[in-house]
């Protein structure tokens, strides 16, 4: 596989963040709000949240009136119904019931400004974490070939100069994720707190790291630097000035210390820089629930609290960008309808995603997710993929950033889009 590092082709630089940390130094100029007003267009941005491990959407979203489910999972099926000593899922459409532990989602899901699909997959049935994360990464489910994420294709065709900005594309991650693998503007960082630049093609200057910025912008006299543009300085510049550990969340936002809670709120931070930034990626681990999954509590009761938490932390600090954000999450396949011996699901195929926006067509529960019974589970024993991630993705990148190429984001896919966003 090909370096995780983070590059950008265009401005000749290599941006990437070690280390762990708040917020440098050289990043507050633009949330104290002394930055540059009007540098970058007000642009839309979307924001993917990659749920590494496989979630069990049945468990997150329960279609709680099945039987057969109830039957599969005796020590795992939970209700909606009051009463009885576990505390009972949210009742969102009288079929379909939301995880306690994710009560955060519910006011968003009321207001219509959250919507969730069930029964999305990929058309590929590995049940390999490798191999579906990099097929679901790609965009390309049955091809391993692939050069190119499909969130760096989403920024190439939003049709933007390179030059104006390093970070129109950022994840949040110690490495690239396989999503922005490509030619375009991409660049991972682990942390704002530690961010560093090297140079690319020139050996010494790999191995340097800045003190200053203008100290790098003087050395482009001797050519390290001559095909880097302006712009981006001018971008990099934003980043030079004070210390913003202190940063403070709008709107009375309280983010969860926890590694998606950082990443989400460094993206916010970044929104509000103005940097330029269309495209933002952040990932949550473990959710590879083989053992003591739990129910109202245990490990998948954390982490659907660290995800709904996370993400309306972040909602709430965006504040006046909300228009100009939708959030999505994904996960490479969900678990098995039966719970296995230990207390936990194994690797399944279809499971569920969540789309946060005020453009979404919110408030519903999308897709198809047929009675549970042996004869409609896929290989006898998982919830069937009636919907195919591409539609989904391929609809919020449409109709939310405007692009509208299925052939090139999505270049093996000729599908229909399911309207789980609505006409803008």
């Amino acid at each position: 596989m090909t370096s995780r590092r983070g590059f950008i082709k265009a401005g000749g630089l290599a941006l990437f963040g070690i280390g762990l940390g708040g917020i440098p130094g050289f990043l507050a100029d633009a949330v104290a709000g002394t930055t540059t007003p009007g540098l970058f267009k007000k642009k839309k941005i979307l924001v993917c949240i990659f749920q590494r491990g496989a979630m069990d959407g049945l468990m997150a979203v329960t279609p709680f009136t099945d039987q057969y489910l109830k039957a599969a999972r005796p020590g795992l099926f939970m209700t909606a119904a009051q009463g009885g000593k576990n505390k009972p899922l949210i009742d969102l459409d009288g079929k379909f019931g939301l995880h306690p532990s994710m009560s955060a989602f519910e006011p968003m899901f009321r207001e219509k400004r959250m919507a969730i699909v069930h029964g999305i997959g990929s058309p590929n049935n590995t049940r390999s974490h490798f191999d579906a994360q990099d097929y679901m990464e790609s965009g390309t489910p049955f091809s391993k070939g692939t050069a190119s994420g499909w969130l760096n294709r989403a920024v190439g065709l939003l049709g933007h100069d390179a030059a104006t900005t390093p970070f129109q594309g950022v994840s949040l991650t110690s490495s690239l994720p396989r999503s922005f693998y490509g030619d375009n503007p991409a660049v991972a960082i682990k942390n704002l707190a530690d961010f560093n630049i090297q140079l690319k093609g020139n050996q010494a200057g790999a191995n340097m790291a800045s003190k200053s910025f203008e100290d790098l912008y003087d050395q482009t006299s001797s050519g390290l630097l001559k095909n880097t543009g302006k712009e981006s300085f001018d971008a990099i510049k934003m980043l030079d000035k004070t210390d913003t550990k202190n940063y403070r969340p709008e709107n009375n936002a309280i983010y969860p210390a926890t590694a998606l809670g950082n990443s989400l709120k460094q993206i916010a931070q970044l929104i509000k820089m103005d940097v330029g930034m269309e495209v933002a990626f952040a990932e949550s681990g473990g959710w590879d629930t083989h053992f003591n999954q739990g129910t109202e509590t245990g490990i998948f009761a954390r982490n659907v609290n660290d995800l709904s938490e996370s993400m309306m932390a972040f909602w709430t600090d965006m504040g006046k960008y909300q228009d100009e954000v939708t959030v999505m999450t994904m996960t490479e396949f969900g678990r098995t309808v039966a719970q296995n011996g230990t207390g936990g699901t194994d690797h399944g195929r279809a499971s569920c995603n969540f789309i946060l926006g005020n453009s979404v067509s919110g408030g519903m529960v999308h897709g198809l997710v047929n009675p549970l019974a042996k004869e409609n589970l896929e290989d006898g024993r998982d919830l069937a993929v009636t919907t195919d991630f591409r539609a989904v993705f391929s609809e919020v990148a449409d109709k939310h950033l405007g692009i509208h190429n299925d052939k090139v984001l999505f270049p093996d896919w000729s599908g229909k889009q399911i309207g789980v966003m609505r006409g803008v």
